[in-house]
């Protein structure tokens, strides 16, 4: 495998593991907010993605206005999949657009979505989730996608125009990533999107060596959890998911998997986590600092 050619435009060697610890669904709930404040702070997180589309958005907004430090990226939202709190599309209430389902929220599940919605609609969402991200104040430093449902073949082409229209990186990994089936990706889409990954790569477009992510099926011992994945990490530009919330009331009444969000918190509030990160000379950085140098 080739390094990657980000590392030496960012100011790194080919053997430097750099990761972008990254908190997801932030704005989904204020339980989420909290957390990202208290890891952005506290320094175990380098970036998270605001989820545009949910009632708490405009915190999301205020926050980022508040501390333009913070690095924001809008996470692709096409699915609503909790049962007592749904939230629907900001660019159309029209049910030709496929985007809704019966009840006018987005569909719960990825398979309903690529099954129903248009390509077209989802283009017209995502390019307005970004718009009123940018509207809002947040100085989004890039695109990701939640559940992945739009990095599905029907709808990937939106959104990489989405991104490199306005300069802004997408959550993409190499053709030679670790970490493709943590995305959903099966081998016959891997054989499709191999020759375009390459492509892209050979392009100039940021391009990421790892995808890993902390569990949601748990809440066991997310310390040691996060200290092997993050010691297995490769060389080169890692992405690492987790979704931090504090405990409240609300998180517990929508997410059955509310403790493993807690969990995650925690692993990341500890101190022996952050020393832990700091002995195995990983480098945390932002996507602010791969915006930079794609725009330069």
């Amino acid at each position: 495998m080739k390094p990657n050619p980000l590392l030496k435009k960012l100011g790194y060697s080919d053997t430097d593991r750099l990761v972008i610890i990254h908190a997801d669904d932030i704005g989904m709930c204020q339980a989420s907010i909290q957390a990202y404040k208290d890891l952005w702070a506290f320094g175990t997180i380098s970036s998270g993605a605001v989820m545009v589309p949910c009632a708490w958005f405009p915190s999301v907004a205020q926050m980022c206005r508040e501390n333009p430090e913070m690095d924001m990226g809008v996470h692709a939202t096409l699915n609503s999949e909790w049962e007592s709190y749904r939230w629907g599309p900001v660019s159309t209430r029209e049910a030709g657009s496929g985007l809704m389902d019966e009840a006018v929220y987005f569909h719960q599940w990825n398979d309903a979505v690529i099954e129903n919605a248009k390509e077209e609609a989802v283009a017209a969402e995502l390019n307005t989730q970004v718009e009123r991200a940018l509207a809002a104040g947040i100085d989004v430093t890039h695109i990701d996608s939640h559940m992945g449902t739009i990095m599905n073949a029907k709808f990937v082409q939106s959104y990489l125009q989405a991104g490199v229209s306005r300069l802004i990186p997408n959550m993409l990994p190499r053709a030679s990533a670790q970490g493709f089936a943590m995305m959903g990706v099966d081998e016959n889409e891997l054989a499709v999107y191999m020759p375009i990954l390459s492509q892209l790569e050979a392009q100039g477009i940021p391009m990421l060596d790892g995808l890993f992510s902390m569990p949601l099926e748990h809440d066991e011992d997310h310390v040691s959890v996060a200290k092997k994945i993050l010691s297995e990490v490769p060389a080169g530009i890692t992405h690492f998911i987790l979704h931090p919330s504090v405990d409240t009331p609300e998180l517990r009444a929508i997410s059955p998997d509310w403790k493993a969000r807690v969990a995650n918190y925690n692993a990341f509030m500890s101190d022996a986590l952050k020393k832990f990160i700091e002995q195995e000379e990983i480098k945390l950085i932002g996507y602010h600092q791969i915006r930079n140098a794609m725009r330069s």
